[in-house]
């Protein structure tokens, strides 16, 4: 064999693999900074207010105007959920694996791969993941949570109220407000002086009624170190988890 020639190939097959990796991570990142703006991309009054208020953004504001309907949901089990316990418990540290998580759980808690975790409302022995709608947005109500519940690094028990989303197929399709209006809105109006900005998602938010079907509408949420804000993404409207009711 001759083992120069087999060197060079082996040199040059790295290099080819090196320029395709390095390629890969351009594209990923150039991907991430076209989906998200600083704080910058304010209007300049805005970032005045933002100033004198002394308003912090700790996280990339959402690019893009995404186009989503309303969606239609109900139960399929309102009643009140007790924790229940896993058959084998799990390494707490698999919530930060995605894939390893689900393996390690869809055959214990129904549907398990249609939740997404959420770190930003998990708590000392609590994992908080949402449901998803199309398998991408996250449905925010309290009610809709599903809570892993874990001690001593293991993951022990689960609570889950099962709902049912109904196809979208019938509703109108709608341009939805982008980040950085709904984002002026609350700087503007709504938040205190101080505040700092540390998330912002969006998914589906709708307040609940004493009925059968539920209604959500896409929505933008911003979470505060003290306080939550959704900005509803068709009509505007403004909840605050404090207040719990629409600001005009």
């Amino acid at each position: 064999m001759d083992w120069g020639r087999a060197k060079n190939v082996l040199i040059y097959a790295f290099l080819l693999l090196n320029l395709v990796l390095g390629y890969q991570l351009w594209n990923d990142v150039s991907e991430q900074v076209t989906s998200s703006l600083d704080y910058t991309s304010l209007d300049e009054n805005t970032q005045i207010i933002m100033q004198e208020k002394n308003i912090q953004i700790l996280c990339l504001i959402p690019a893009g105007t995404p186009v989503l309907p309303k969606i239609n949901y109900h139960y399929i089990n309102d009643e009140s959920v007790e924790p229940v316990e896993l058959d084998e418990p799990v390494d707490s540290k698999l919530v930060f694996m995605g894939d390893d998580l689900v393996k390690a759980l869809e055959d214990q808690i129904p549907r398990f791969e249609e939740y997404r975790y959420d770190s930003m409302e998990s708590e000392n022995g609590v994992f908080v993941f949402h449901p998803l709608v199309e398998s991408e947005w996250p449905l925010f109500n309290d009610q809709l949570k599903l809570k892993l519940h874990y001690t001593d690094r293991k993951i022990t028990s689960y609570q889950l109220s099962e709902i049912k989303i109904v196809s979208s197929n019938e509703e109108e399709q709608q341009k939805v407000l982008t980040a950085v209006d709904a984002l002026a809105t609350l700087i503007n109006k709504y938040i205190a002086p101080n505040s700092v900005v540390k998330d912002i998602q969006l998914g589906y938010y709708g307040e609940m009624f004493n009925s059968e079907n539920q209604v959500a509408a896409p929505a933008w949420r911003f979470t505060l170190e003290n306080e939550v804000y959704y900005v509803q993404g068709i009509s505007g409207d403004v909840i605050s988890s404090k207040t719990e009711k629409v600001k005009e």
